[in-house]
């Protein structure tokens, strides 16, 4: 990967592309998630861990049981959404750790025995998987709409009932219904936020 993405390109991933809340009458087929998936896998994550965990709300029957844990502002665009997409993570990522992660073999062991660095690890990898998950659909020509206003704990109680797996965040994606978007808020500068040393 020795050359830089032309323009185009990087407008769709980024200086273009927009958080959707409101989405076309179009479905998103489960061919179009797997070939998703199959981008995506490829996001870095620490030795390799992988705890990212999703689950693709489609059916009428799974969006009524997430609209009960949706903040009243974020019903009724998820509902009208194509499909929403629990990203969660697995606490027991580290079971996959001598396959994935061959170059150390006592990092299984290290992460059960550790529940606070197991649950940091499987949070903060899972979420980085999820960032990775948007850039992988915006390239597949698709809309996020990624979202934290919703109860973690009855999504859990709903969707992983064993307690294996903990939702992070939820991306409604789709084909963007532009007419409807907010005026696009701006970004804080460069000197702000960036600090070379």
């Amino acid at each position: 990967m020795t050359s830089k993405l032309d323009n185009k390109t990087q407008a769709q991933l980024f200086t273009e592309a927009r958080t959707f809340n409101a989405f076309l009458d179009k479905p998103v087929s489960d061919d179009l998630i797997k070939e998703l998936y199959e981008l995506m896998k490829w996001a870095p994550t620490s030795m390799n861990c992988q705890p990212g965990y999703y689950v693709v709300v489609k059916s009428a029957d799974a969006k009524a049981k997430l609209n009960k844990a949706l903040a009243p502002g974020n019903q009724q665009k998820s509902m009208a959404a194509p499909a929403s997409v629990i990203i969660a993570s697995d606490s027991q990522f580290y079971n996959n750790l001598p396959v994935q992660f061959p170059a150390n073999p006592t990092a299984k062991d290290m992460f059960a025995s550790n529940e606070t660095l197991r649950d940091t690890t499987a949070f903060r990898n899972s979420s980085l998987q999820g960032a990775y998950f948007i850039l992988a659909a915006r390239s597949l020509g698709l809309d996020c709409g990624p979202m934290s206003g919703f109860n973690n704990k009855v999504v859990d109680e709903t969707f992983f009932p064993d307690g294996r797996y903990k939702s992070n965040f939820i991306i409604n994606i789709g084909y963007g219904d532009a007419s409807k978007n907010y005026p696009r808020g701006p970004r804080l500068a460069f000197a702000d936020v960036v600090n070379i040393l």
